[in-house]
C-alpha cells in the first residue's frame, strides 16, 4: 500500500529476503524445533528472542492478547494470511502496524518491529489498516444512461478484484460489496461495458488464464453477477486488449475488441440477440502492438456513437478515435500530448461527475507526481469536455489508496 510507514520492518525483510541478517531465523538451530511446533494455518508467537519455551498461538483474530500484550519477542506467521500486529488493542491503526507476509511453509520467523497488543489474520495486505476495496465516490448522472451503471442508481459504479481473488462492487458511495466471493484470480483479462444479453444490463466479460476460454457473466441490475455463460471455447490467450466496447457496428447490440498480437490487428467480435459473439471482423489492419492500453469510455464526443481511446506505448500519447456507428472509426485526435505511460490503468464508467458527459479515471504508477498524492495507487480524475477532449486530471487525496488491487474495470 502506499503509506509506507506502515509496513515496518517485518514485511520490508520478508520482501527482500534477508533471512540471514538476524532478523529472520529460518534454519538457526537453537530455535528449529520451537518454530516447527506452530502449527500449519496459526500465527505464532514466543516471549524469547530465539523462539523458544512457551508458544502462543492463534488462527483467528485477538483484539486484545490478555497477560502476552506487548509480550512477543519471535513470531511465525504458518497462515496463507496476512498477519496484522497493531500496537494498540481492538485494531486501532493510530498507533502503528506491522504487517507479515503469508508463509505457509512456516519457516520464516522474526521479530515484530514493535510492542503488539491486538493481532488481526486477512486475505490481503489493505484490510491491515483498511477496507479489501478503495473508496469510489461518484456524483447521480443527470439521467440513466446504463453505461458504466451496474444497478441502475444513476451513479457510475466500479468493480474490483483485490489480491485474494475476490470481487468487489463498488456502488459509487463511498461503500463496498462482496460479489465474487473467490476464483477471479484465474482469469487474466476482466472487462465491462455493454449489454451482451439483450436484458438492459450491463454484462462482465473474462478470460480465463488456463484455457484461454471466455466466459460472460451477466449482470443482474444490483451490482452481482449471474451464472457464467460460455462464449468462447478457447483461443482467447492469443489476443490482447480484450475491451467490452459497446455497440461498434450500429446494431444496437453490444461488441468486442481485441488486438492480435502476432499482426497487429485490431478485431470486433460483434454480439448476437443469443448474447454470444458473431464472426470477428478487421476494423484495424495493423499498428495497434503500439497501444498498451484501448479504453471504451462510451459516447465522449456527444454524436450518440459509443468512442475509444488507446494510448501509445513509445510516446505516452492519448489518442481518440470517434466511433461512427459502422463498425469503424472516424480520424483519430491527439487528446493527450503525453505522460500518460505513468498511469497503470484506466476506469471508463461514464458520467461519474454528474455533469451528463462521460469522464476517465486513471489509477498511478510509481512515476506519478500529483498536487495532494504521489506515487503507486493514486486514482486521478479527468471530467471529459463532451467534444472527445478531456479537462486536466484531479487527484483525489493520498489517503483515497487504490494500490494493491488486481485490476479495476
Amino acid at each position: 500500500m502506499r503509506d509506507s510507514m506502515l509496513r515496518r520492518v517485518a514485511t520490508v525483510v520478508t520482501t527482500l529476503g534477508l533471512t540471514s541478517l538476524g532478523l529472520f531465523g529460518a534454519g538457526a538451530a537453537p530455535a528449529q524445533a520451537a518454530i516447527s511446533d506452530c502449527p500449519s494455518g496459526y500465527f505464532c508467537a514466543w516471549k524469547s528472542d530465539d523462539g523458544t519455551g512457551t508458544m502462543y498461538k492463534t488462527n483467528v483474530n485477538r483484539a486484545t492478547l490478555g497477560t502476552w500484550d506487548n509480550a512477543f519477542r519471535s513470531i511465525v506467521n504458518h497462515t496463507n494470511k496476512y498477519a496484522c500486529l497493531y500496537d494498540e488493542p481492538n485494531y486501532d491503526v493510530d498507533g502503528g502496524t506491522d504487517i507479515w507476509r503469508p508463509d505457509p511453509a512456516g519457516t520464516e520467523w522474526g521479530y515484530p518491529g514493535s510492542t503488539v497488543s491486538s493481532v488481526k489474520l486477512v486475505p490481503t495486505e489493505r484490510e491491515c489498516v483498511g477496507t479489501a476495496y478503495p473508496k469510489w465516490q461518484a456524483a447521480t448522472a443527470p439521467k440513466a444512461a446504463g453505461f458504466g451503471d451496474l444497478n441502475a442508481d444513476r451513479r457510475s459504479d466500479v468493480l474490483a478484484r483485490d489480491e485474494a481473488g475476490r470481487l468487489w462492487f463498488l456502488p459509487g458511495d463511498g461503500t463496498g460489496r462482496l460479489v465474487g466471493s473467490g476464483g477471479w484470480g484465474a482469469m487474466n483479462a476482466l472487462t465491462r461495458h455493454g449489454d451482451f444479453t439483450g436484458d438492459g444490463r450491463e454484462d462482465v466479460i473474462a478470460r480465463e488464464s488456463a484455457t484461454g476460454r471466455l466466459w460472460l457473466y451477466p449482470g443482474t441490475g444490483t451490482g452481482s453477477l449471474g451464472t457464467r455463460k460460455l462464449i468462447g471455447s478457447g483461443g482467447w490467450n492469443g489476443m490482447s486488449r480484450i475491451t467490452a466496447y459497446g455497440d461498434l457496428t450500429g446494431d444496437g447490440r453490444s461488441d468486442l475488441l481485441a488486438v492480435e498480437p502476432s499482426t497487429g490487428k485490431l478485431w470486433a467480435y460483434p454480439g448476437t440477440s443469443t448474447g454470444t459473439l458473431a464472426a470477428r471482423r478487421l476494423v484495424g489492419s495493423g499498428g495497434w502492438n503500439a497501444m498498451n492500453a484501448l479504453v471504451a469510455p462510451g459516447d465522449m464526443n456527444g454524436n450518440g456513437k459509443a468512442d475509444l481511446i488507446a494510448r501509445e506505448a513509445s510516446t505516452g500519447k492519448l489518442w481518440f478515435y470517434p466511433g461512427t456507428g459502422t463498425g469503424a472509426f472516424g480520424s483519430r485526435v491527439l487528446i493527450g500530448s503525453g505522460g500518460w505511460n505513468v498511469m497503470a490503468s484506466f476506469l471508463a464508467v461514464g458520467d461519474f461527475g454528474g455533469d451528463g458527459l462521460n469522464d476517465l479515471a486513471t489509477v498511478t504508477t510509481s512515476a506519478y507526481v500529483g498536487e495532494g498524492c504521489r506515487g503507486v495507487g493514486c486514482l486521478v480524475r479527468y471530467s471529459g469536455k463532451g467534444t472527445g477532449a478531456l479537462n486536466p486530471g484531479a487527484p483525489e487525496s493520498w489517503e483515497i489508496d487504490w494500490s494493491d488491487l488486481r485490476g479495476t474495470f
